[in-house]
């Protein structure tokens, strides 16, 4: 796969894809591309790295641009004009994760972090570790990991820490992409219904989730996050070793977990004996997990606890992930990732425990393939619990779905109305902007969650409360 110098992406601004581009380009390739749908952070990236994009997807793109080998996206499909025309001309194509494992795994440590939640977070917090320690790690993160200023990075060390995403490959590889990362260590953190697109239901979850325990070798280690049922039921089919994990459950525990000032503080244990106290600069106690597994991670690699201790106190987190975008008036508005309802419930209870006399808000856009289904509404109606007052847009692309199995804002808020809770619903990006403007007061903590651009929404909310 090294005999190529030109190469072209489809789908070039999805988190992963743009992270490939920049990394191939880091290795000297010639790298060019093309989206339908161009917005930051990603876009910002690729134009900071003089990645040309085109807007829009055309055959002459890639007829010009005559690449050696093209990765399609795994949001693209047969009767795209571009994949078209990749088929009929005879190119060399493969998925971003293949061409990921040859072009820069093959070689060094695989550590994989997987899981329905917790990913993103947990692979930019054990770079950063491995960074500190001085071990010169590669990784590859779905999100700008703000120690870096990157969401990739390519070292000579020998370790490459990468989110092992659960979603298909691409269309000519429905398997999940993390069984092309050639795993020596799994992080599996939590596992739960998600992907209604391409999963039937947990089950077929599970056995993706089975097949990467499988491959993990017996010298490799998994360190399985036993808080959820799903891991545990899971894990004694390993032929790895295995370090169990969780809150005041497992080989390895995480207990005394206070809310402090500046984040949370936690003792660590590991079969009884305790390994001494840790602090992390991030809410919640979804980080608190997110931290223990990139501790016991840490130990496998016999880093000290002392520089484990000091990356972690210095850690920034990953943009798009509880991030502050602004504060005008006493009122703070926040950037989050969470489309599925466990983790809106944990983004929001971690806010509350942060806040604990302020008025939180939610403001959410159903927008994921799973969100935008009826099949999580009830749980949706429940995880916005901690929040005050809760704004729920209309479904991002309904059109596509059968009317009978989209998601209804106006259920959802229904239900939380019964709870005791404001809720409202708003056709437009603009009417949620002007509601919020008008009702927020100095002090409230505005958290916008959406795993999209939302339209901008975060700017324009920002820029209308300084007016």
């Amino acid at each position: 796969m090294n005999d190529f110098r030109k190469i072209y992406l489809i789908g070039i601004c999805g988190t992963a894809m743009a992270s490939l581009a920049g990394m191939l380009r880091e290795k000297g390739y010639s790298v060019t591309g093309s989206d339908s749908d161009v917005y930051p952070p990603m876009s910002d990236f690729l134009a900071q790295i003089a990645i040309p994009v085109f807007k829009g997807f055309k055959a002459e793109n890639v007829e010009k641009t005559k690449p050696d080998l093209v990765v399609i996206g795994n949001a693209l499909s047969r009767g795209n004009v571009e994949v078209e025309y990749v088929l009929d001309s005879g190119l060399r194509y493969a998925s971003m994760a293949e061409t990921v494992k040859e072009l820069f795994i093959r070689g060094k440590q695989s550590i994989v972090v997987a899981g329905t939640h917790g990913k993103t977070t947990t692979t930019a917090m054990l770079s950063w570790i491995l960074e500190v320690a001085g071990r010169k790690p590669s990784f590859l993160v779905g999100g700008i990991a703000e120690n870096f200023g990157s969401s990739f990075q390519l070292a000579d060390g020998p370790d490459f820490v990468i989110e092992g995403d659960e979603y298909d490959t691409a269309f000519f590889d429905k398997g999940p992409k993390f069984l092309h990362y050639l795993p020596r260590i799994v992080l599996l953190k939590n596992i739960e219904f998600d992907h209604a697109d391409i999963y039937a239901d947990l089950e077929a979850i599970k056995t993706a989730f089975r097949r990467l325990i499988n491959i993990v070798p017996r010298s490799g280690l998994i360190v399985a996050g036993i808080d959820s049922p799903v891991v545990k039921e899971l894990i004694p089919a390993a032929f790895s070793r295995v370090a169990t994990a969780g809150i005041g459950i497992g080989e390895w525990q995480a207990t005394k977990i206070e809310t402090t000032a500046g984040g949370m503080a936690f003792d660590v244990l590991r079969s009884d004996s305790s390994t001494g106290r840790f602090a992390i600069p991030l809410p919640g106690a979804f980080n608190v997990q997110n931290a223990l597994g990139a501790i016991i991670v840490g130990r496998e690699l016999e880093i000290p606890d002392e520089v484990i201790r000091r990356a972690l106190s210095t850690f920034k987190s990953v943009k798009r992930r509880l991030e502050i975008r602004g504060e005008v008036n006493g009122i703070v508005v926040y950037d989050d990732f969470a489309h599925h309802p466990t983790a809106v419930h944990a983004t929001l209870r971690a806010v509350r425990e942060r806040h604990p006399d302020a008025r939180v808000w939610a403001v959410f856009e159903p927008r994921s393939q799973t969100c935008r289904r009826r099949i999580f509404e009830q749980a949706f109606v429940e995880s916005f619990d901690p929040a005050d007052t809760i704004v729920i847009a209309r479904v991002y692309g309904a059109s596509h779905l059968a009317p009978a199995e989209t998601l209804s804002p106006d259920r959802v808020a229904e239900g939380i109305q019964a709870r005791g809770k404001r809720a409202f619903t708003f056709a437009s990006t603009d009417e949620i902007v002007s509601f919020v403007a008008n009702e927020a007061r100095s002090g409230d903590h505005v958290v916008i969650m959406s795993n999209g651009g939302f339209d901008n929404i975060h700017n324009k909310l920002l820029e209308r409360l300084r007016r």
